[in-house]
């Protein structure tokens, strides 16, 4: 949620920022700016019949001693209790209004990210060079229905299309992926957290995704009470929720925790052939990253998140892209992003396994997550996020960037004390 004396003492500035993202939420903020100008005059009123109320009611007891009527100050009394009482309901429908219109605001994009949408997102850097081959090479999903890694039928019978099945070795291969990258992140000081994977309403709303994305997730509802939970879309929406509600120290700062769940997501599933077989589906496996961090830590956490998660992929020796999300591209909670898009030779286009992003303050205003600096001030936190990573591109780009003309597939060298092959047959 943005600073309201942000909006209030920048909304142009505002209104420029949130233009980048494609959007135009002009009449948005006017009206927190208008709702906002009466809801301070309304409570300065408000409390200014507080004050009169107490004086009056000081004068009751010199009144009784003197033997006066109190009639007249006790109906005062009454009619200044009534009208305080009016008066603060009114505030309160005001606040409640302006906190609702302020969630419809999304984080502003940083300076320097492009404005519009995916189309002006920009590459950063490349790795590697696209595989070539000698012989004719077969997509991901011949791959695996060959070597009975995937079973995509039996998965689709069980879950429906954007379902499948590990099967032996290719259960093996999705392990091991998932022990290399939790291996790699505990070596560098990351707290290894699994958290529930039904989550409760607060859990959305802090990371962002409620209210005005609730109808993308799984929600459970629970057939003996009015409780309803949801299923995580991605472990950030429980790591950001850790420290909700929490005073941390400026010395406990930065937290760096990663967590593994399957994500489940509903808007997942498309028929289109470039997402064919696991490259887009209802569930899957990913290791997180998160950070809280101080502002002045916040970028130095935010690069520290994309080299890790470039390593990861590095280490497999996958050919990817890294690029620079435009504005309209970013994600509603987040100021900035960076892609790392593994190559799909099949398919001839790059597809992302890991996105890095910084919140900013946005997240911690929601959850009310604060540090106590060392001046004695209390100031919002600064959550940032990285997939670290995801495997269901991970794999297909494993199968195909290292497959045999014999229809084979060697296995990358740090997997291979995970798996106990070096080609899987």
């Amino acid at each position: 949620m943005l600073d309201i004396k942000m909006v209030r003492n920048e909304p142009e500035a505002v209104k420029a920022a949130v233009k980048k993202r494609c959007l135009d939420l002009d009449n948005v903020v006017d009206e927190i700016l208008a709702i906002d100008a009466e809801r301070r005059a309304l409570g300065a009123k408000t409390e200014a019949l507080k004050a009169e109320q107490n004086a009056v009611s000081k004068r009751i007891p010199q009144l009784k001693k003197e033997g006066g009527d109190v009639d007249a100050v006790m109906a005062e009394m009454k009619e200044l209790s009534a009208k305080i009482k009016e008066d603060g309901a009114a505030v309160t429908a005001l606040e409640n209004r302006q906190k609702e219109l302020l969630l419809s605001l999304p984080n502003l994009p940083d300076p320097d990210v492009c404005a519009g949408g995916k189309e002006n997102n920009q590459p950063v850097r490349v790795y590697g060079e696209k595989p070539a081959f000698d012989f004719q090479p077969k997509n991901h999903v011949e791959l695996c229905e060959g070597l009975g890694l995937i079973d995509y039928e039996r998965g689709a019978k069980l879950g429906g299309n954007g379902s499948w099945v590990y099967r032996g070795m290719g259960s093996r291969l999705e392990w091991a992926l998932l022990n290399y990258f939790i291996t790699e992140h505990v070596k560098d000081g990351y707290e290894f957290i699994l958290p529930p994977h039904m989550l409760n309403y607060e859990c959305g709303y802090v990371a962002g995704q409620f209210p005005k994305f609730g109808d993308e997730v799984y929600k459970i509802a629970n057939p003996t009470g009015s409780e309803q939970k949801f299923m995580l879309p991605t472990a950030e929406t429980a790591l950001v929720n850790l420290h909700r509600d929490e005073i941390l120290t400026e010395d406990e700062l930065p937290r760096r925790y990663i967590a593994y769940t399957p994500c489940y997501r509903r808007e997942a599933g498309s028929y289109r052939s470039e997402e064919r077989g696991m490259i887009r589906g209802h569930q899957f496996n990913k290791v997180e990253m998160v950070q809280y961090t101080t502002a002045d830590g916040s970028d130095a956490a935010f690069e520290e998140l994309v080299a890790k998660a470039e390593r990861l992929v590095q280490g497999l020796g996958l050919h990817y892209r890294l690029s620079k999300l435009a504005a309209g591209d970013c994600s509603f909670s987040m100021a900035r992003t960076y892609d790392i898009e593994v190559w799909i030779p099949s398919m001839e286009i790059y597809k992302e396994v890991s996105s890095a992003s910084n919140a900013r303050d946005y997240q911690a205003r929601r959850g009310n997550m604060r540090y106590r600096g060392a001046d004695g001030k209390l100031r919002p936190v600064h959550t940032l996020n990285a997939s670290g990573l995801a495997t269901s591109r991970v794999l297909p780009a494993i199968v195909e960037q290292y497959q045999n003309a014999d229809g084979s597939v060697t296995v990358p060298e740090v997997l291979r004390p995970f798996l106990g092959v070096d080609v899987l047959r």
